[in-house]
């Protein structure tokens, strides 16, 4: 890959010296003006600006602001005499400039700080791809975990229309709970997940008992206990499902201890399954 650097300056020598100095390992453009290296700029992804501070009308550190909103991604560096260094710290501490060179420089000084620049420009470059990456990822799982909700909420919406209007409600209060104590949206979204999909654990039940609104009797009960675990396992096997899954198993569990899945008791019951207990109760009343 052929980098290309931008050389900025009002001297006509500089131009000459520089462009000499890097035009046979990179495609270099020159500007006599920062007006110039804007419009070259608008033209070109630039990789590296090098440009002298001293300038008529636009000032190199005023350039590489400009700049700076035009090609973020783009490597800045400023030729500076040693009266102008009180200058450039703001521009260095604010990231406008990645690193001043004083006048008058050694060529393999210079080359090794835009060896040092180029390298820097990748690792920004690389970086930023695997942000982007990470963000198709996200979107990618949330929408399948969209598909997941859609899909079970349908099962529910067959089985029975009662229980999965349940589950709707019992997200929205688990939810309003959630944004009650200031939770990140990171930790909504899981919540949400959990209180949502909380009832799809019984899909597998037969309709007479999940239509059930009245008290179910011993062997009733034991076939829903077991029909719920399996439901678990289903929901745990599932990718990005597994943390819902979790919560899901637990909700059933009393602060006293006299729940009727896992016998927990306290705070050894998730956050998460003690919330959707309390949406999922306040509902039912």
């Amino acid at each position: 890959m052929t980098y290309k650097i931008l050389i900025v300056d009002d001297e006509p020598a500089n131009l000459r010296v520089l462009e000499r100095l890097f035009a046979s390992n990179f495609e270099v453009f020159t500007a006599a003006s920062g007006e110039e290296g804007l419009k070259v700029l608008g033209a070109h992804d630039v990789a590296l600006i090098i440009s002298d501070q001293r300038m008529p009308g636009m000032s190199g550190v005023e350039f590489l602001k400009r700049a700076a909103e035009l090609r973020a991604s783009t490597v800045r560096m400023i030729l500076t005499g040693y009266t102008d260094i009180d200058a450039l710290v703001e521009s260095i501490n604010s990231g406008v400039v990645y690193r001043y060179i004083t006048k008058p420089w050694s060529n393999p000084d210079l080359q090794q700080t835009v060896k040092r620049a180029l390298e820097y420009y990748e690792a920004q470059r690389n970086r930023f791809a695997l942000e982007q990456e990470n963000l198709r990822m996200q979107h990618r799982a949330k929408a399948t975990i969209r598909g997941y909700i859609n899909l079970a909420l349908e099962m529910l919406d067959i089985k029975s229309p009662r229980i999965s209007e349940h589950a709707r409600r019992t997200a929205k209060y688990a939810a309003a709970l959630g944004k009650a104590l200031n939770f990140e949206e990171s930790e909504l979204e899981q919540l949400f997940l959990a209180a949502i999909l909380h009832e799809v654990a019984h899909v597998r039940l037969p309709a007479h008992l999940m239509s059930r609104t009245t008290l179910l009797r011993d062997g009733e009960f034991k076939l829903m206990q077991e029909h719920f675990k399996e439901g678990i396992k289903l929901l745990a096997a599932v990718p990005d499902l597994e943390e819902a899954a979790a919560v899901i198993d637990f909700h059933h569990d009393h602060w006293d201890g006299h729940g009727s899945i896992n016998r927990l008791c306290g705070e050894q019951i998730p956050l998460h399954a003690r919330m959707i207990a309390i949406a999922d109760s306040y509902d039912e009343m």
